[in-house]
């Protein structure tokens, strides 16, 4: 009799797989969701702070790739990735000077922990300003820079130069790569994925070096 409540645990487990790999395969998520929901997520990965999981780098490496093949625009995807970064930015930079200080003393919890705040602190206290700009290349610091930056009552006239410049910078240069892999190499399928790789483990280096460093010198300690 138990059989059939098996099965069905069975498939909701291979369902939920599914969903994960296909949240996590930049690929999967643009043939899904087309151009305006690669717009909506890069907003939602730098304007909310539960976005940090998803791919932006190679999300939209991935786009300009398959801009070069004809399966979306690639006008559409410069001017809305760009003004999506930037109004995400803006959000987050909104949430950080509303909350304020507290977010350093809320509980951990599946969408916000401690550690990604005072990384991205670290970095902000570190890299003044230009934080906004260096964050947009590294995956998780570059959702919460903007809500530290907001904590840290940075002026918003100030913030919103380093925003536009950052968002320019990181939409842009992600989607011309892509645009330009897609139109310059043959058979450029076959290399998609291991360029995707390389971008994601480049683009998380600064992060995964200075969890080492952190780790590194709390073993001499």
């Amino acid at each position: 009799m138990s059989f059939p409540r098996k099965r069905e645990s069975s498939k909701i487990r291979i369902m939920n797989l599914e969903f994960i790999r296909t949240l996590l395969n930049p690929t999967d998520i643009i043939t899904t969701v087309g151009t305006l929901g690669v717009i909506a997520i890069v907003f939602m990965e730098t304007g909310l702070f539960f976005g940090f999981f998803f791919p932006g780098d190679s999300l939209l490496f991935t786009a300009g790739f398959l801009a070069s093949q004809g399966y979306i625009s690639f006008p559409w995807l410069l001017a809305g990735t760009f003004v999506a970064a930037v109004i995400g930015d803006s959000v987050g930079y909104a949430f950080g000077k509303r909350i304020g200080p507290a977010i350093f003393t809320k509980e951990d919890s599946i969408f916000l922990n401690k550690r990604h705040i005072a990384r991205a602190q670290h970095f902000y206290e570190k890299y003044g300003g230009k934080t906004i700009i260096l964050a947009r290349f590294m995956p998780i610091v570059r959702t919460f820079a903007p809500i530290v930056a907001g904590v840290g009552n940075m002026k918003y006239s100030r913030f919103i130069i380093f925003n536009l410049i950052g968002g320019f910078a990181w939409t842009w240069t992600m989607l011309w790569l892509g645009l330009g892999l897609g139109a310059l190499i043959p058979n450029p399928d076959k290399y998609v994925i291991p360029i995707v790789l390389v971008i994601i483990i480049v683009s998380a280096s600064p992060v995964l070096k200075e969890i080492y460093m952190k780790y590194r010198n709390t073993m001499v300690k």
